[in-house]
């Protein structure tokens, strides 16, 4: 089931007030205004069924009363119709007296005695009938056809509705508005942590932004400020410990490189435990420079215009590969900084002959504006489980432990991701097709 976002349903929610309260506020004001224009024309046609009935029964005074000569001398306009009722006959001016238009139980009342009133519809045009007693055994009723009122009351349904739905509208560009100025907060903080994550920690909120957010606004900057002291601790510990190591690291690697040089004259069992000391040495100073670069992460950028093909082909060709794995435009000048981008390719190339059985393509590309380096290798490729965590310190995918090998320091890939983060650009590990793993960096704006 899709979730809908806050904003989604805080504009929802204004639209649909508006509209209940704008159809309600319709829907009383057209049964008001209805009930008051049928009731205003039931009296009209009651005064002036009253009036004819009055001439009516003048005329019945005579000694023969003409019915349909005193029908003929009423006014009753083009919307009414009068009908008289005598002696079991209907007479009205036309030939034909309609009389099917009464209904029954009018009908009944008037001959009871009694005057009465009733809405019917006519050929599907909506009428008042009146009926009138005059005598015992003659009564007068009057059909007021009511085809103005109904348009009337038609168009007045339609502006009601459209009425409606225009509130229905304001409400929505309210909720909208009100959105943006309730989720403008909330858009500081979702900035000022995404600044964070790529690794601006001087990021912060102004307190004095929303008085009614200053804890919000507190609380964060205080947290920002303790992970940012907690990171430079740790930067500085790892600064200093590599520091510290490479001393006795070199005098280490001199001393077991006397050893290596002299393993002929060594037994078998010797010559083997100094191989071993030699390759251990060789991968804690590779460790000890790795954390060295990490302590450097958070230097300033130098961006500089860059030839990303000689830069490809030099740190190809320095890590001993055919120049011919290389597929890049002599054009392509990008604005990078170069040492990064270079740490970026020599890890990544790295960590293909380290765990990938070796690379077969490196591409160096664009997409409008944006740079984009892929290292394609031939191994078995990245499991689907270590694509998210791949990019993390000291994590080793299991593709490796898979083959027995237990190569490298685990930070290659995450001095990969620091050095595209910084270019607020973004790394990941793709299949290639064919088989192995494909790592795509993309950099925006490189032009």
């Amino acid at each position: 089931m899709r979730i809908t976002g806050l904003r989604t349903r805080i504009i929802a929610g204004f639209a649909a007030g508006a509209l209940a309260l704008s159809a309600s506020m319709a829907l009383i004001s057209y049964q008001v205004t209805r009930s008051n224009l049928l009731a205003g024309r039931e009296r009209s046609t009651i005064r002036a069924a009253t009036f004819d009935a009055r001439v009516i029964t003048a005329g019945l005074n005579t000694d023969h009363p003409d019915i349909v000569g005193m029908l003929q001398t009423l006014d009753t306009g083009g919307n009414r119709r009068a009908l008289v009722h005598r002696d079991g006959n209907w007479y009205a001016r036309g030939a034909d007296p309609g009389a099917i238009a009464v209904p029954a139980e009018l009908q009944r009342l008037v001959t009871a005695g009694e005057q009465a009133i009733q809405r019917v519809r006519i050929d599907g045009v909506p009428a008042v009938v009146v009926g009138l007693p005059l005598t015992p055994t003659t009564a007068l009723y009057e059909i007021d056809y009511l085809r103005e009122l109904d348009q009337t009351l038609r168009v007045l349904g339609w502006v009601l509705t459209l009425v409606a739905a225009a509130v229905a509208a304001a409400g929505a560009g309210l909720g909208w508005y009100a959105t943006r100025y309730v989720l403008r907060p909330l858009r500081s903080v979702a900035d000022a942590a995404q600044g964070i994550t790529a690794g601006d920690l001087t990021a912060r909120l102004d307190p004095a932004t929303d008085p009614d957010l200053e804890r919000l606004t507190t609380s964060f900057n205080e947290m920002v400020e303790q992970l940012a002291r907690r990171i430079e601790r740790d930067r500085r510990f790892a600064a200093d410990v590599s520091h510290e190591l490479r001393s006795p690291l070199q005098t280490l690697a001199a001393s077991a490189s006397v050893l290596h040089r002299r393993r002929d004259q060594l037994d078998d069992r010797t010559a083997t435990a100094a191989g071993l000391v030699v390759d251990e040495i060789g991968r804690f100073q590779s460790l000890v420079d790795d954390l060295l670069e990490l302590s450097r992460g958070d230097q300033p950028v130098q961006l500089a215009p860059t030839d990303m093909a000689a830069l490809a082909h030099r740190v190809v060709e320095a890590r001993g590969l055919p120049p011919a794995i290389v597929v890049c435009a002599d054009a392509l000048r990008w604005t990078v900084d170069r040492r990064r981008i270079e740490q970026v390719l020599v890890n990544l190339l790295d960590n293909a002959v380290t765990h990938g059985g070796g690379p077969v393509a490196v591409r160096v590309t664009e997409e409008g504006r944006c740079g984009v380096i892929e290292v394609d290798d031939e191994g078995p490729g990245v499991n689907p489980a270590d694509r998210t965590v791949i990019f993390d310190r000291f994590v080793r995918g299991r593709s490796a432990g898979a083959r027995g090998r237990d190569d490298g320091t685990g930070l290659g890939l995450s001095l990969v991701a620091q050095h595209v983060g910084v270019h607020r650009g973004k790394v990941r590990v793709l299949d290639r097709p064919g088989g192995g793993a494909r790592f795509r960096v993309e950099l925006p704006d490189v032009r």
